[in-house]
Formats: structure tokens, C-alpha cells, sequence
């Protein structure tokens, strides 16, 4: 595969850097094979010490199980509104790097995550069988602060890889909420009562699979899943980047 122009001015004076370590990516101009679909978007020593979510995990969410139960304590009581969800990463093993994504300007780290998304559970993604792919929105005012919105910039990698088309302009966030994550779960679920709006009425869907960057207590992928459940989608999945502990 030839690098473009383009691409090696790019590389030149904004060179990509690794989402592992966030070091300078070197990356050859001229490669004639890629033996994964993520090469050279990260140092080569750091894709083997990446470490999977791996089975056992809940039936339920896709988090990470300690023991031979069917569903994580999150899970075990019911009330969640999406069918069954999946995620790529353990979020403590990977923290700093979604971190960055989110916080820190680094956008290129998208096509690495979108392409591991991709190629480690793409199977089960096509076996979901979705009409669409759903990013999680952000609040107008944290898009112009952060100037995009990570969930979207995952959607779109993995819609090219996979031939599946996404919509971010079906769902709307149309409350500011706080940072969640140093929120418990009821508070959670307080902010995000009518957070979410539903912009397009008069597309047809059945099965959608939701994008977002870090699961944890489901609360807005529940939030999403009601709206979505009021157009008439039947089947209702997400796919998490990374995913918190039970």
C-alpha cells in the first residue's frame, strides 16, 4: 500500500502518535502489504502488550466476569432497555489512552480504535445485523469546546471498514449534563431524563447498534435505547470502546 502525497505531508509535520504510549508513530512511506488492519497507526512494541476483554463476560453489558456467572451484578436485576452490548477494552488498561481521544485533541487516535473495533469484533457486529450505526452525541456547547465529538469520529472508521452505514444526526443531546463519571448510578440516571431527542421521525429502523467511547453504568445507552424504542426499534445493541468494572 502506497502512501499518498497527502498522507506523507501529513505524516511530515503532524505526525500521527501511538494511542498506546502517544509517542511519535515512525511509519515507513511505502508498504506493500499491511499484516493488520492497524498498522503503522501505532508503535509496533506497544500492539503486543495491548490486552483484550476476553471471555468469560456478561451475557448482558460485555463486561469483564471474575467468575462463571451468566451476568455481571450491574446486569443480574434486569432494567436495562438495550438488547446486549460488547466492548474492546477493560477501561483501566486503557485509560490514558481514551483520555487523550476525549480530552486532549488526539482525533487521530480514532482510526486505530475504529480499525481494533473492526477487526477483534466485527463478526459479532455483522452478526448484530444493524440498518445503523449510532454514535452517542455530544452537547452543542462541549463540541465547540472540544471541536468533535470522539463517538462520532469511532463511527466513522468503523462504518468505512465494515460497509455499514452510521446516522449522527438522528439523535440528538439536547441537555448539557455534568461529567458523569464521578456520579453514582441514580444521579446518573437523573441528568440523563430527557437529555436525548430523536430528530428524525420518519426513518425506519429495526436494529441499531450504539457507539460510544466508555461504557459504565449504562445509564446513557439506556437513555438513548428509550428514545430509539419510541420510533419503533425493535433491536437496540451498543459497541463501547472501553468498558468499566461492575
Amino acid at each position: 500500500m502506497r502512501l499518498g502525497f497527502l498522507d506523507m505531508f501529513l505524516d511530515l509535520f503532524f505526525p500521527r502518535r501511538c494511542p498506546v504510549c502517544d509517542e511519535v508513530v515512525m511509519k515507513k512511506l511505502a508498504m506493500s502489504k499491511l499484516d493488520r488492519l492497524n498498522e503503522g497507526l501505532a508503535c509496533t512494541p506497544c500492539l503486543a502488550r495491548i490486552t483484550y476483554l476476553s471471555e468469560p463476560i456478561c451475557l448482558k453489558c460485555g463486561k469483564q466476569l471474575e467468575t462463571t456467572a451468566e451476568y455481571c451484578e450491574d446486569c443480574a436485576g434486569g432494567g436495562h432497555h438495550f438488547d446486549r452490548g460488547l466492548a474492546l477494552f477493560e477501561y483501566q488498561g486503557i485509560a490514558g489512552a481514551v483520555y487523550r481521544f476525549k480530552y486532549k485533541g488526539r482525533r487521530e487516535y480514532a482510526e486505530f480504535f475504529g480499525a481494533e473495533i473492526s477487526e477483534k469484533l466485527g463478526e459479532d457486529i455483522r452478526r448484530f445485523d444493524p440498518d445503523l450505526l449510532i454514535p452517542v452525541p455530544i452537547h452543542r456547547k462541549r463540541l465547540r469546546s472540544r471541536g468533535y465529538n470522539q463517538a462520532t469520529e469511532l463511527v466513522k472508521v468503523v462504518s468505512r471498514r465494515l460497509g455499514i452505514p452510521y446516522d449522527d444526526k438522528l439523535i440528538k443531546r439536547v441537555l448539557a449534563t455534568p461529567p458523569l463519571k464521578n456520579l453514582k448510578l441514580k444521579e446518573r440516571q437523573n441528568y440523563l431524563k430527557k437529555a436525548f431527542k430523536i430528530k428524525r421521525n420518519d426513518v425506519k429502523l429495526n436494529r441499531v447498534i450504539i457507539i460510544d467511547d466508555i461504557y459504565t453504568t449504562g445509564s446513557t445507552i439506556n437513555a438513548m435505547a428509550e428514545e430509539l424504542r419510541l420510533i419503533g426499534v425493535s433491536k437496540i445493541f451498543f459497541v463501547a470502546l472501553s468498558i468499566g468494572k461492575s
